[in-house]
């Protein structure tokens, strides 16, 4: 009954005299809220859409709108002669009004339809590569095959001959179908079923191509790889993608990186990390070692009393660095080796030596026990 209604005004949340755009804009926020694609299955919000529905459909209606303003529902009651109203009126459009809410999926809302005769970018390629230790360190330069769509060189990526505009969509690619649903009549757009959403017809399709423009085809192409890349780190290579549509620009390729692990060093950042092994001897009296770096050997001193553990850096001897400005550094740990497997001769000498030793050559020896001394 048109008494139990609610006002029309009170269901929007405005006040009466609301403009125009007041009242689409308040549309809009409630309409979207509300939404049965947006509260699937919540028949409070299904009944709150269709009243908000009902309210924009009088006020959005200067008619309807001078009629509910002088006599409330009453003026819209089809036994009062006001021409009646039953949720939605036959020809309202909703793509017209979700067109910018939803991204047209109701039809209508010209701005989210897409020409489908105009320019369109093609799709990004992605790619594998894997690289020693080395290569990504000093970077290269690597070929990469890889499958990509190119325009049809028989065709130059026109489709054919004969190309025509497609008579049932206008050339627009989709077309609008009206539907009758629990909340009236909503139109929606779908792809033109005739020239499959491409807005045009090709009489003579090409042979090789069959009419798409487009072929997968392999591509070799060199990549300069820069000193410094990291694992999991990617090259962009613009245009190398797929061919575009309609003379739109190729997609990109992205080359995504894997390098192989290193026997010897690890990476942190542009710096290398390596743990070198060196005997009591070498620790205890000092040495000249050898230390392995990138591009060979080297040599690293090691001071007289070096305790396992410490950590020597050699400058610029690590990683390039991506922007080129120098390289990281190398940070040589130093693990004192205990030997093991010894012979008497080898024994006993040890056991002179120690006798020999007292506490103030074993510092932390002597640091430890005193704590204990003091309870």
């Amino acid at each position: 009954m048109a008494e139990q209604k609610r006002d029309c005004y009170e269901v929007l949340g405005l006040q009466k005299g609301a403009s125009d755009s007041e009242i689409k804009k308040a549309f809009y926020k409630l309409a979207k809220q509300y939404h049965p694609d947006a509260n699937p299955g919540d028949k409070a919000a299904e009944e709150r859409f269709k009243e908000v529905n009902e309210a924009y459909s009088v006020l959005s209606d200067s008619e309807k709108r001078a009629r509910y303003d002088q006599f409330g529902w009453a003026g819209l009651d089809p036994s009062a002669g006001g021409g009646g109203f039953g949720g939605f009126s036959e020809g309202f459009d909703m793509g017209d009004i979700f067109g910018d809410l939803f991204g047209g999926i109701f039809g209508g809302g010209g701005g989210a339809r897409r020409n489908a005769n105009g320019p369109r970018r093609g799709e990004d390629v992605s790619v594998r590569l894997t690289l020693t230790f080395e290569e990504a360190a000093f970077g290269c330069k690597k070929e990469i095959n890889y499958a990509r769509v190119d325009a049809c060189p028989t065709c130059s990526g026109s489709g054919g001959t004969g190309v025509e505009t497609c008579t049932k969509c206008g050339g627009r690619g989709q077309v609008t179908v009206q539907q009758r649903t629990p909340f009236g009549y909503m139109q929606s757009s779908q792809a033109c079923d005739a020239c499959r959403g491409k807005g045009k017809i090709i009489k003579n399709p090409c042979k090789d191509c069959k009419g798409t423009g487009r072929l997968r085809r392999n591509k070799v192409i060199e990549v300069k790889v820069p000193g410094g890349i990291d694992n999991g780190q990617r090259i962009s290579l613009r245009g190398q993608g797929n061919a575009g549509i309609n003379g739109g620009s190729a997609g990109d390729l992205y080359v995504a990186v894997t390098v192989r692990p290193h026997e010897v060093f690890t990476r942190d950042g542009f710096d290398l990390l390596c743990d070198l092994p060196i005997t009591f001897v070498e620790a205890a009296l000092g040495a000249k070692v050898i230390v392995p770096t990138l591009e060979g050997q080297g040599e690293l001193t090691i001071p007289e009393g070096t305790q396992s553990g410490t950590t020597f850096c050699i400058k610029g001897k690590g990683v390039q660095q991506l922007n080129g400005k120098g390289r990281g550094d190398l940070l040589v740990t130093v693990e004192v080796e205990v030997p093991k497997g010894l012979g008497k001769k080898q024994k006993d000498a040890l056991t002179a030596f120690g006798e020999l030793c007292e506490d103030k050559h074993y510092a932390k020896k002597h640091s430890f026990f005193s704590k204990f001394k003091k309870k």
